[in-house]
Formats: structure tokens, sequence, C-alpha cells
């Protein structure tokens, strides 16, 4: 007998076709989670710790997400994550509170007015397997950027470049390994002993491939690929996409902030020794999605 799907209830509300966006660092999820926060409705989170010590366990050792309790355990760190409480605001990350802009400890939104349920934290791309197991309804957009621009921000990101450390490699990770982009473990030594641009090659060309499996495998009406390019360049194109895919409608305000990276940007910000290395390292992914011609 088939047990029917398990249906999360978060602050007595059902979590229907909850949205995750997914895709390599820098590569425009925070800007989409910026724009879904703005949106009726949702309820959006980036990066609280419940959800992130689960998810980069899953990336730095696959098979714990290939555990029975893989799914349970993910799922109560969203549940948690998705509470909204009085001081709510208090325990998420900086660049969430910012999106919502919350000054206090929160909530960023009245429970009254969610009806839906995001989440744009960090390298949800890796657990995306596990994520499908616990929502069965799920919907997911995927990011794609150019790669030279994910690496110029990933240099001048200390949080990414932290996971660049040999230390940060522990004996458990286990190859091959998407999250570093290292293949084979007879690999590691060679990428411990890389420059930061090339580590940073390495995790985008890994996305990306995963992102192309992904795409291979998930059923179109549960996943929409956008590009970083669209989105900042042609936003009301972009945006209404994404309102026919969520069935909702999306804000396109902040894609229109100042601050917001500029495409090419790699051009001036990258050394040429770094840009040389990044070319060499994700010469065949860049040239597939169209960013590099030979």
């Amino acid at each position: 007998m088939r047990l029917p799907p398990h249906i999360l209830v978060v602050n007595g509300i059902k979590v229907r076709r909850p949205v995750f966006l997914i895709g390599a660092p820098h590569s425009g999820a925070d800007l989409l989670a910026r724009a879904l926060k703005r949106s009726p409705g949702f309820h959006v989170t980036m990066g609280r710790a419940s959800v992130a010590h689960v998810v980069y366990a899953f990336a730095r050792k696959p098979s714990i997400a290939r555990t029975s309790g893989a799914v349970r355990v993910l799922r109560d760190a969203l549940s948690e994550s998705w509470q909204v409480l009085p001081r709510s605001c208090g325990e998420c990350a900086e660049s969430c509170r910012d999106a919502g802009g919350v000054t206090g400890t929160g909530p960023c939104v009245s429970a009254s007015d969610v009806t839906r349920f995001a989440d744009g934290s960090p390298d949800l791309l890796y657990s995306v397997p596990v994520l499908l197991q616990a929502f069965p309804d799920a919907r997911f957009i995927q990011l794609i950027r150019d790669g030279r621009d994910v690496v110029a921000d990933m240099l001048a990101d200390p949080a990414c470049l932290a996971w660049f450390k040999p230390a940060m490699v522990a004996e458990q990770t286990e190859f091959p390994n998407a999250f570093l982009g290292v293949n084979k473990d007879e690999h590691l030594q060679r990428w411990k002993t890389m420059p930061a641009a090339g580590k940073s090659a390495l995790r985008w060309r890994g996305a990306v491939r995963l992102s192309a499996e992904l795409r291979r495998t998930l059923p179109g009406p549960q996943l929409l690929t956008v590009r970083y390019e669209d989105l900042v360049g042609t936003p009301p194109q972009a945006v209404a996409t994404l309102a026919e895919f969520l069935e909702t409608r999306v804000s396109k305000v902040v894609m229109y902030d100042t601050a917001v990276p500029k495409v090419g940007a790699w051009r001036t910000r990258l050394r040429r020794e770094d840009l040389e290395l990044v070319e060499k390292v994700a010469r065949e992914e860049l040239r597939r999605l169209g960013y590099r011609k030979n």
C-alpha cells in the first residue's frame, strides 16, 4: 500500500508548491529571492543556520543525502526556518534581513499573509534530490550566469573564499564532489595548490554540470532555468516568465537597483592570469552556454 505524501504544516499553513532557488554562488539566486520577498503571499528565507548546516553536510558528503533520514532532516530544517515568530529575523543571515528591509528582529512577514514558502539559501543546488522527495510538488528556479562574472564576485566574497582553504576539506569529504568541482580524490592535491580563481571556476563548472543534469531529469512544470543576464538585462520579460511559472505576481523593482552586479564586469575585475585560468578550467561549459565562442 502506497502511503500518501507527507504534508508539512508551518504556522497552521500547509506547505504547497514551495519554491527553491538554486545555482552556483553569485548566479542571482539572492536577487530573485529579494524579488519574491516583495511578491504577495511569499515567505522567503535565505541562509538560516538550520538549513545551511544540512545543506553543506549533503554537499560535502553526498551519501548522507541518500540515507533514509535525509528527507526528514531537511524537511524539519526548513520547517524551523519558515516559522514566523516574534524574533524570527534575529536568527536570519544579514543578506536575508537586508532583502526583507528588516531593522529589528522581525518577523519580516505576518503569518496571516503567508500563502506560499520559498528558500534561496546558498548552495541548495546540491540538495535538490532530497528536496524533491520532501516536497514532490516543489518548484525549482535555477539561475545560470557567465562563469567569469561568477568568479569575479566569488573572489570578492570572504564566505566563498573560506571554502577554498585546505583545512575545509575534511577527511569525510567524498568524491566525485560537485560542490568543490573535483571529480576524483587523486585530484585533491592539485586542487589544494590551485589559485582561488581556479577553485572558483571549478565550483561554477560543477554547478552548471549539475544544473544541466537537472534539466534532463526534472519535469518541465517543476523546473525553470533563468539566465542572470536576462534577469537584469530585460526585467519585464524575465519577470513575466517567472510569474507564469509560479502562477503569481513577481516584483521586478529590485532588478533596477543600481547595486545589482553588472553583466560583463569580469572584463575590468579579473586579472589577466585569473581570466586565463578560468577560461582554461571552464572552457567547455562557457562555450556550451554561449558565454565564449572558442
